[in-house]
C-alpha cells in the first residue's frame, strides 16, 4: 500500500482519538460546569479563551512546525490537550483557564502541524480524496464520544461527581492513546517526502522565515477572499461545537430527557460530519471535476435551513439561561426536530471544511504551514469570538450573524475557485497551443 495514503490513515486515526476525548469534552464542559452549584468558571469563556490564544498562538506555529517538524509539533500538541482534559477531574477556576490557555497553544501546533502533513502526503490528484477521509475520520471522534456520554447521562438532570470522574478518566485515556498514535507516522518515506524533510531541515536556520511568510500570504488576493470562509467556518464551529448543545440541554420543554440530548445532538453531529466526509473522500476524484464550489454552496444552503429549523424550535433565551428555560418557541419545541438540525449542522460544516483543506492546500503546497496555520488562525479568532458574544447575545441575533458571514463567505469562497478553474484552462489551453506550434 501506498506509504503516503497510510500515513493518511494512521493521521486520522490519531486524531480520532484525540478529538473524541476533546471534542466531547467541549460540547459537555459547560453542561458539567452548570451541575457544579458555586463552580466560578464558565465553560463558554473557558472555550473562548481556548479560541483567542489558538488564534494568536497560529502566528509561531509554523515556527514550532519548521523546528519540531510536523511529527513531533502534533505529538507536543496532544499532550497539552491530554492536561487540558484532566483539569476535569478535579476543576479549579484558576485549572479550568489555564489549561484552557495550553491547550490553546496545542490546538496551533497539532493543526498547523497536520495542515504540513497533509500536504505533504497528498498531490492534486489525492488532495481532495485525503482531505475527505482525514475529515471523515476526525469526525468519527463525535460519534463515539458522545455515544458514551449519552449512556453516562442516561437519567440525570445533573451531572454528579461519580459521573464526571468516570467520563473524564475515559476521556484522558482515549486522548493518551491519540498521541501514542502518532509516534506511528512516517517521515521521509518517499523520494517527496524526502524531499520535504530537507527543505524542513534547511528552514530550521531560518525559522523566522515561516511568520514571514504567514504575514506575506495574508496580505495575496486569494488568501484576503479566503478569510471570510474561513472566519465564517469559526463562527458555525463555535455555534455547533458549545452553543447548540448547550441550548438543547437549557430547554425545560424536553423534559428529563434535555441532559441526554445533550449526548446525542453530538452522536447526529459527529454522523453528518462523517457523512460528508467520506463522500467527498470517495468521490473526491469526480467532485474535484466539477469544482469545490457546488459543495460549498450545497453546505450553505444546509446551513440556512438548519439555522431557520433551530430558530423556531429552541427558546431565544436559551443561550443565556444556566438553570434552563421554560420561554415558548415559535413552534412547540420538538426534541426529533432539535436532533436532525445536529445532523444538518454537522454535514454543512464537512462540505465546507474539506473544501476549505483542499484549497487551501492546493493553492499553497510549498507554503503549507503559513497557509494552514492562517486558515487556523481566522477560523479560532471567529470561535473565540462566538464564544464570547454566545453569553450575552439572544439565540437569533447568533442564527442572524451566521448567515450574514455565511453568505459573504461563500460568495468570496466561490470567486477564489472560478479564477482557480480559469488559470488552469488558460494553463492547459497554453500548453496546447505550444504543443500545435
Amino acid at each position: 500500500m501506498d506509504k503516503k495514503f497510510v500515513n493518511i490513515i494512521v493521521l486520522g486515526f490519531a486524531f480520532m482519538f484525540v478529538f473524541t476525548a476533546f471534542q466531547t469534552c467541549g460540547m459537555i464542559e459547560q453542561t458539567v460546569l452548570d451541575s457544579m452549584g458555586g463552580f466560578g468558571g464558565a465553560g463558554f469563556i473557558s472555550l473562548a479563551v481556548i479560541y483567542i490564544v489558538f488564534a494568536a498562538a497560529n502566528w509561531i506555529a509554523p515556527m514550532v512546525v519548521s523546528v519540531l517538524t510536523a511529527k513531533w509539533s502534533m505529538i507536543f500538541g496532544g499532550i497539552l490537550y491530554c492536561l487540558f482534559i484532566a483539569v476535569f477531574l478535579h476543576p479549579y477556576t484558576w485549572s479550568l483557564y489555564t489549561g484552557s490557555v495550553l491547550i490553546g497553544f496545542g490546538a496551533a501546533f497539532i493543526w498547523t502541524g497536520q495542515g504540513n502533513f497533509l500536504t505533504v502526503n497528498s498531490d492534486s490528484d489525492t488532495m481532495a480524496r485525503n482531505s475527505g477521509i482525514f475529515w471523515a475520520m476526525l469526525q468519527s471522534s463525535m460519534f463515539f464520544g458522545n455515544i458514551f456520554v449519552y449512556f453516562e447521562f442516561n437519567g440525570k438532570e445533573t451531572i454528579d461527581d461519580d459521573t464526571r470522574y468516570t467520563v473524564f478518566i475515559v476521556l484522558l485515556i482515549v486522548a493518551a492513546l491519540g498521541v501514542c498514535i502518532m509516534l506511528f507516522l512516517q517521515t521521509g518515506t518517499s523520494q517527496n517526502l524526502e524531499i520535504t524533510r530537507k527543505e524542513d531541515e534547511n528552514d530550521v536556520k531560518h525559522p523566522m522565515q515561516s511568520i514571514a511568510k504567514a504575514f506575506h500570504l495574508l496580505f495575496t488576493k486569494r488568501m484576503g477572499m479566503l478569510t471570510f470562509n474561513n472566519f465564517y467556518t469559526g463562527l458555525e464551529l463555535g455555534f455547533f461545537s458549545g452553543v447548540y448543545g448547550t441550548c438543547i440541554g437549557r430547554t425545560n420543554a424536553f423534559g428529563s430527557s434535555a441532559k441526554q440530548l445533550v449526548g446525542i445532538n453530538g452522536i447526529f453531529i459527529g454522523i453528518g460530519e462523517v457523512l460528508g466526509g467520506a463522500i467527498f473522500g470517495i468521490l473526491g476524484k469526480k467532485t474535484i471535476r466539477f469544482g469545490r464550489d457546488p459543495i460549498v454552496i450545497l453546505g450553505y444552503v444546509i446551513h440556512v435551513i438548519s439555522f431557520y429549523l433551530v430558530f423556531i424550535n429552541i427558546p431565544g433565551d436559551a443561550p443565556l439561561v444556566s438553570s434552563g428555560t421554560n420561554k415558548p418557541a415559535y413552534i412547540e419545541s420538538n426534541m426529533y426536530l432539535a436532533i436532525v438540525c445536529s445532523f444538518l449542522l454537522g454535514f454543512a460544516d464537512s462540505c465546507f471544511n474539506t473544501q476549505t483543506y483542499s484549497i487551501v492546500g492546493s493553492l499553497y503546497p510549498d507554503d503549507s504551514a503559513p497557509a494552514f496555520a492562517l486558515f487556523k488562525f481566522m477560523q479560532s479568532l471567529a470561535a473565540a469570538i462566538a464564544f464570547f458574544y454566545s453569553t450575552a447575545l439572544d439565540l437569533s441575533w447568533q442564527l442572524l450573524i451566521l448567515v450574514v458571514v455565511g453568505t459573504i463567505g461563500t460568495w468570496l469562497f466561490c470567486l477564489v475557485e472560478w479564477d482557480v478553474h480559469s488559470e488552469l484552462k488558460r494553463k492547459k489551453q497554453d500548453e496546447i497551443n505550444a504543443i500545435n506550434n
